[in-house]
């Protein structure tokens, strides 16, 4: 009987909308596309939907859902995007694990994954737990059923993490063979230490936890997962399949041969990845050369019977352990030579200040109003995911001990700078080439949002001493100074306040005939009273409206007015 094969795309992008607008602005470098979620979800998420497999003479034989024949994880903050920009790409996903549970003995190929793509093992404890906690419940949201497996952002572990996860139902994990540290026969005392990722990667593991826990993990076939990313070997799908096939190590139905890579190989990285997938998911399947499985499917038939322990803080992106996502470890993307990232110790120091700065503030404030804030804290996802008076209300019951009264946009402002301050540790802040990459200015902005509420909530100045510490970090582009010059001329421009959004509102109103109620971006706009006028090329425009952010429930009464003169 054939071995089996399951093939995993990690299919994530970093957070990228205006923290202020709730919605992505138009990136540039994305050409000939808005920005780069829509450029990627046209080169990779959405071929993969639909994927076409060809004759030999180059007709279409078939059209395939990739996902629904792989293992995927999806990050939430993506999911969030494909649903409001992209809900037929959406909806294909959702639907792939439905799929996938029917073919898979009830097992769905989808993978939760923490939340915003946190380095956990430099996180702090409570955050890892929102982290994980707001993944599972974003999964159960939008797959409608309990998640079995979790991806660990940069597949970074910690035993504390792992831990926290078996807490809260997770079974099993994937992670590089070179984070095996030693393995031995469940039941025996002898450990076998692991060199160079030396570890047998056909057969699942279980790492024992404190608690006297357990949770599986599956260790990927690094050399073929990295001539699939990296050594071009999606140029043919049947190359592709032939060189899974050549993972077995003997014959039978117990041994698995995985990869894992990102799922933005497929289509973004490599084009036509998608082609070449599709192929060799068909070709294995045809004539019962391997059978396609996904994890939780072959960990309920092969229940672990190896133990293994894996190298604390350790992440397949990085060859010492986590400390890309801190210090200048040397690793970086090879595209500028020269370059140092000495930008990124003070970039997290400043971050790290930050946040402890205003927890203590934050928990003062937000204890009066909350029977337990960090509680709170990890239920605020459902609020995110559903932002209706209903779900609203519902947290209020829960979490507040009376009435809302008006205390309502207080307790949604605290929530809301906990979630900018867990966003701004979003991975890709560090894991490019400079400071002044859009990934890192992205963090920048969570920071200058959580600033911006802590001022509002707590009345301190912390921006000064922020950017005295960001100015530590030197750009390795002359012009663009340090991370406080980059702050100054990226992020300050960035952020919006209700007379900011007035004036867009009048503007806009010169040329766009608006309702008397209407939305822009994440606030609702009643308007009380409006006048337009024309008088050749030239318009004006006065009148009064009340905005109200649907974040916060923030709301003011503004009387704005414009001139357009015409062309000159």
């Amino acid at each position: 009987m054939a071995g089996q094969v399951c093939i995993h795309g990690h299919f994530y992008q970093p957070p990228r909308e205006n923290p202020w607008l709730e919605d992505v602005e138009l990136q540039d470098s994305a050409y000939p596309y808005h920005d780069w979620n829509e450029r990627i979800c046209a080169e990779c998420y959405e071929p993969n939907t639909a994927s076409r497999i060809l004759s030999g003479d180059g007709w279409i034989r078939k059209i395939t859902n990739n996902y629904a024949r792989m293992s995927f994880n999806f990050g939430p903050t993506l999911l969030s995007w494909l649903e409001t920009n992209k809900p037929e790409v959406y909806r294909a996903v959702i639907d792939s694990d439905r799929q996938s549970r029917e073919q898979f003995d009830g097992h769905g190929s989808a993978m939760a994954q923490a939340y915003n793509h946190m380095i956990l093992p430099l996180a702090k404890g409570r955050d890892k737990v929102t982290q994980i906690k707001w993944g599972i419940r974003d999964f159960i949201y939008r797959f409608g059923r309990d998640p079995e497996g979790m991806w660990l952002p940069e597949t970074a572990v910690d035993t504390e993490s792992l831990a926290i996860m078996a807490q809260h139902g997770i079974r099993f994990t994937v992670l590089s063979p070179y984070q095996a540290r030693r393995w031995r026969p469940s039941g025996e005392e002898t450990w076998r230490d692991v060199a160079a990722g030396a570890i047998d990667t056909t057969r699942v593991y279980e790492v024992r936890l404190p608690d006297e826990r357990s949770i599986a993990v599956f260790f990927y076939n690094g050399e073929i997962s990295r001539a699939v990313a990296f050594e071009r070997l999606l140029e043919s799908g049947e190359r592709f399949a032939g060189r899974l096939l050549g993972g077995f190590t003997a014959e039978g139905p117990d041994q698995l041969v995985n990869i894992a890579t990102d799922g933005e190989t497929y289509g973004h990285h490599h084009r036509h990845g998608d082609m070449a997938l599709a192929y060799a998911l068909d070709y294995l399947e045809a004539g019962g050369r391997a059978r396609l499985t996904n994890y939780a499917a072959y960990l309920a038939q092969h229940p672990p019977v190896h133990t293994v322990e894996v190298f604390e803080g350790s992440a397949w992106s990085c060859a010492h352990g986590v400390e890309r996502w801190y210090r200048d470890c040397g690793c970086a993307s090879g595209m500028h030579p020269g370059w140092n990232q000495a930008w990124r110790t003070p970039l997290r120091q400043a971050l790290d200040w930050l946040r402890d700065t205003v927890a203590p503030l934050w928990e003062d404030l937000a204890r009066p109003l909350l029977k337990d804030p960090w509680a709170a804290r990890d239920d605020y996802i459902d609020v995110v995911l559903d932002r209706s008076p209903q779900s609203r209300r519902r947290f209020w019951e829960e979490h507040a001990p009376g009435e809302p009264g008006g205390q309502q946009s207080t307790v949604w402002k605290l929530m809301e700078l906990q979630r900018h301050a867990m966003l701004m540790y979003t991975s890709c802040g560090w894991f490019f080439d400079d400071i002044s990459g859009i990934e890192t200015v992205q963090v920048m902005k969570y920071a200058a949002r959580v600033i911006q509420l802590a001022g509002d909530l707590f009345q301190v100045s912390l921006e000064p001493r922020f950017l005295e510490m960001l100015a530590e970090a030197r750009s390795n582009v002359p012009q663009y100074g340090s991370g406080a010059d980059i702050f100054a001329n990226f992020v300050r421009p960035a952020m919006v306040d209700l007379p900011k959004l007035g004036a867009h509102y009048a503007i806009c109103s010169l040329f766009d005939a608006y309702d008397e109620e209407s939305h822009v971006y994440c606030y609702r706009v009643r308007r009380r009273d409006h006048e337009n006028r024309q008088a050749g090329a030239a318009r004006m425009t006065a009148g009064r409206a009340v905005f109200t952010s649907e974040i916060t429930g923030d709301a003011a009464d503004l009387t704005y007015g414009a001139v357009y003169l015409g062309n000159p």
